[in-house]
């Protein structure tokens, strides 16, 4: 698998969450699991900056 395919599933991963998170806002869905989305889209975000922070690296190197 390469670095740009990485990079792509963490970022839709993190686009994915987002949008689930807000539809369920949206409709008035249930408020724990708005909160466990948004949860879970910040884990994300931090897991994608640190494999593109990684790709970057490896790249320079």
């Amino acid at each position: 698998m390469s670095s740009n395919t990485l990079v792509l599933i963490a970022c839709l991963a993190v686009a994915a969450v987002l949008i689930a998170g807000l539809a369920n806002m949206m409709r008035g869905g249930s408020v724990n699991l708005s909160q466990k989305l948004m949860r879970l889209r910040v884990l994300l975000q931090f897991v994608a900056i640190v494999i593109i922070m990684g790709v970057v690296w490896w790249r320079s190197a």
